[in-house]
Formats: structure tokens, sequence, C-alpha cells
């Protein structure tokens, strides 16, 4: 396990230096931790350097408060960035974890050679159903919203096909520190990262699940339509996880990208 203090707490992150020019720096979604790569980092290891973490308060990163919101959560990845000698990386993000590298792309050109953006938008949800999954997760507890979220993060057939693996992923969801999903839901609740997406400079590849209730293909289409020269692509069958539940495709897509972008 490696830590790093910064901007008032201890994050926890994973570098596998193979080497390489180019580095994959990742960004994980809403209540989970760098495990959620683990399939796409095993076919990506000939491809370079590969940088996870845990945003603060997901995981084994401390719960420091987010003053700023998402902007708190992306000079933690510069921190950690700066901290490894990091100069130039290829950003992949998921939900959250897209919408901070937004942010990222837009304020720090010069860092990001690339960047995939998965299963996000420039806005995710509604004040209202926020609001509403706070209010239910501090009342009722995380296992409350987990059956639900695991609707709509893997597909029915993923359902049928890896029970084990649902389960272990609600299981991941429930250990969340509270405190630190919840400052998470309300810095998604809060942004709006539409004028970094059109400030972007470098290219862009959105990638989505078809069946993805929480981003659809139509947010990741108008999130791509922002971005000057951004492509999409639809992966069949998967919802709002492709990462874990058709890591093939989803890795191909990054490698395919990485090649000819």
């Amino acid at each position: 396990m490696e830590f790093i203090h910064c901007n008032g707490g201890n994050i926890h992150f994973r570098f596998l230096d193979n080497q390489s020019n180019r580095t994959f720096f990742f960004i994980n979604s809403l209540g989970t931790d760098f495990r959620i790569w683990d399939e796409t980092v095993a076919r990506l290891m000939g491809h370079g350097n590969i940088m996870l973490y845990d945003k603060r308060g997901h995981g084994l990163s401390e719960f420091t408060r987010a003053g700023r919101g998402l902007y708190d959560y992306a000079e933690d990845a510069l921190a950690l960035l700066r901290h490894a000698g990091i100069e130039k990386c290829t950003i992949i993000g998921i939900s959250i974890g897209g919408m901070i590298g937004q942010i990222l792309g837009h304020q720090s050109p010069g860092l990001c050679d690339k960047l995939i953006l998965c299963d996000t938008a420039s806005r995710i949800g509604t004040l209202e159903s926020w609001n509403s999954r706070i209010n239910q997760v501090r009342s009722e507890g995380l296992q409350s919203i987990t059956g639900e979220l695991m609707k709509r993060w893997f597909s029915r057939s993923f359902h049928e096909r890896h029970p084990e693996k649902v389960e272990g992923y609600r299981s991941m969801v429930e250990r969340c520190p509270l405190e630190g999903y919840v400052q998470a839901c309300e810095s998604i609740r809060d942004a709006d990262t539409a004028d970094a997406a059109r400030k972007i400079k470098a290219p862009v590849l959105c990638i989505v699940g078809s069946e993805d209730p929480s981003t659809t293909p139509a947010e990741a289409k108008s999130l791509a339509g922002l971005i000057p020269g951004a492509e999409c692509e639809i992966i069949q069958g998967s919802a709002h996880m492709p990462c874990i539940d058709n890591p093939d495709l989803f890795t191909d897509l990054i490698i395919d990208f990485i090649k000819y972008a």
C-alpha cells in the first residue's frame, strides 16, 4: 500500500511502473475503490504505466472536507501526479471520475495527452434525485440503495452470468465510508462541467454502455458534442460499468484510441 498526504488528508494509490513513455491515470466512480479497474489494468499492462488511486473518502483514502466540490478532487489528483513525477498522462475516468477528468483536461492541458470519459456527462442526475439519495443513505445506510445500484451498474445478462461479482461490488459500495459517499454525491449534485468540456484541447473518447440508465448514450453523445473533435463509442449490452461487465471491448477501445487518435 502506498499513501501520500495532500490537501489535508492521506490518499491511497498504486503506481505500476512498466518503464513506458505513457502513463494511464484512472479515476474511479462513486462508492468504489480502484479495484474496479483490475481487468482493464491487466489488459493494458503492456501499453503503459498504471496509476490508480482512491478518491478522498473512498477505499483507503482519508475523508477530508471538499469545500470546492469536484475541484478539490481534481486538486488531489494533480497532487498525486506531481508526487509521482508524472508530467503527462492518459486520463481514464468513469462517472464522477469522468467529471473530474473533464476538469483536469481543461485546467491542466499540458498534463493530459488523451482523455477517456466513461459513462459520464457534464451534469449527472438532478438536485432532487441527489438530495433523495443523500437523505436515504443518511437515514437507512448504504445497504438501502445497493440493490438498485447494482441494477443500474450491470445488465440483466451480467447479473445472470456473474451473480458472485454483483454481490462483490455490492459489498464494495456498502463498505464505502458514509461521509465520503455523501460528500461525493453533493459534489456531483452541485457540478456542471459543460464549460470545462467545451475548452478541452486534448483528443477525447467518450465510452458508454448501451443499457446505462444513469448516464445514457444520449447524454454521452451530448457530452462528446460539447468537446471539439471528441468521439463517442457505445458498448452494446453494457450498463453503467463497462470496465467490469465488458472489459475486453472496453480495453480494445482504449488501445485503438491511443494508437490512432
